[in-house]
């Protein structure tokens, strides 16, 4: 019989974009790959058996408890060797399903970061970390992305054995293809030839934190073109800020973005804004392609930017001094050049080729054999 594995997370989007390398994996080893998640709105490449979960973002909402007991008889019936599971939601309700269960199988829980730090509100952060601890006797291997939360994780014994992983790995063989359309790409969007642009792909929401970026683009010389590609409940506020602060002409909203390599090339430094991140593929893809980056001094950012070695940090949330980071790096290509290449280095052992195999590894020493 052939072993099979789960996996589960909140979304179909969270395994297409993060996990299709890993499904297949698992395939070539000859094992039978199901995958349950919310949102599924078409068949997700690699897996044998895909399930759509009701998952919900509000935590006690009913349709998770029965995600869970969908989960549940999944479980029993399939006699999985393993299960790994992705993000906070989905996370929690696949331990919860396999409480008190017996012979369960081996769970692992991968971090893509904690979605409570230390500026989370008490209250908030006193639930969210009392799930973790709920669910730590189920964790059998926790896999973390950045030193904060592997800090945390040991502190509260939330999981029976806790590791540090550098991400699951960029495919940055994407990134070698199409950056030699910037230029088009930035004269298509009328862009002058002198301007400066920054860039920053992410969702628009509350944690990415647009609004910091859009603010400091009025300390910032006239010449600098601040890009944002992506979409989330809060673009249409940004668009109206950016209006209000009089950047309509300086600030970018192109949405949606499937192909990165493009504006990257077209873009001259990497800025980002965000509350807290686990390890963030944006910033990585473009320290990669050389681009110098600004971001804010937050888990996950600090993991891969040393400031003034790899990139320049600023405080969250503070867009005086983001533009004050920022500015040196417009004036001096020079800065630009040191840091962009100090940079590229750094992410080199981030590549997907060097991190799969370490956390194929990792799963198949948790797996029932």
């Amino acid at each position: 019989m052939r072993r099979r594995v789960l996996f589960t997370a909140s979304t179909f989007s969270h395994i297409r974009n993060f996990h299709l390398p890993y499904l297949n994996a698992f395939r070539e080893l000859g094992w039978e790959v199901h995958v349950a998640c919310g949102g599924v709105g078409e068949p997700v490449p690699y897996a044998d058996r895909t399930v759509s979960l009701p998952l919900q973002k509000r935590m006690w909402a009913l349709s998770n408890f029965k995600a869970a007991h969908t989960l549940r008889d999944m479980i029993r019936a399939e006699g999985y060797s393993l299960i790994s599971t992705h993000t906070s939601l989905a996370a929690f309700f696949t331990r919860l399903a396999v409480k008190g269960m017996d012979n369960r199988p081996p769970v692992v829980n991968m971090v893509h970061g904690y979605l409570f730090d230390e500026r989370t509100p008490a209250l908030k952060r006193a639930v969210l970390l009392m799930a973790e601890r709920l669910t730590a006797v189920e964790t059998d291997l926790l896999m973390t992305m950045n030193r904060w939360d592997c800090e945390l994780a040991k502190r509260y014994s939330l999981g029976r054995e806790i590791v540090e992983i550098p991400g699951v790995g960029v495919d940055f063989s994407r990134l070698d293809r199409g950056r030699e359309k910037g230029g088009a790409l930035r004269k298509g969007l009328g862009i002058p030839e002198d301007a400066v642009v920054l860039i920053y792909p992410a969702e628009f929401s509350e944690r990415k934190s647009q609004a910091v970026l859009i603010q400091a683009m009025v300390k910032l010389p006239e010449q600098t073109v601040l890009v944002l590609p992506g979409e989330g409940a809060l673009w249409e506020r940004c668009r109206a800020l950016a209006d209000r602060l009089g950047l309509r002409d300086r600030v970018i909203f192109p949405g949606h973005v499937h192909e990165m390599a493009p504006w990257y090339g077209m873009a001259d430094i990497a800025v980002s804004s965000s509350r807290s991140e686990g390890l963030p593929f944006n910033v990585m893809e473009a320290m990669y392609c050389g681009l110098p980056a600004a971001a804010s001094a937050v888990k996950g950012h600090v993991d891969l930017i040393r400031h003034g070695e790899t990139g320049l940090l600023y405080p969250y949330g503070d867009a005086e001094t983001c533009a004050a980071v920022i500015q040196p790096l417009i004036d001096d290509a020079g800065l630009r050049n040191r840091l962009s290449a100090a940079a590229r280095k750094n992410v080199e052992n981030r590549a997907l080729s060097h991190v799969l195999p370490k956390v194929m590894e990792l799963y198949l020493r948790a797996a029932v054999l």
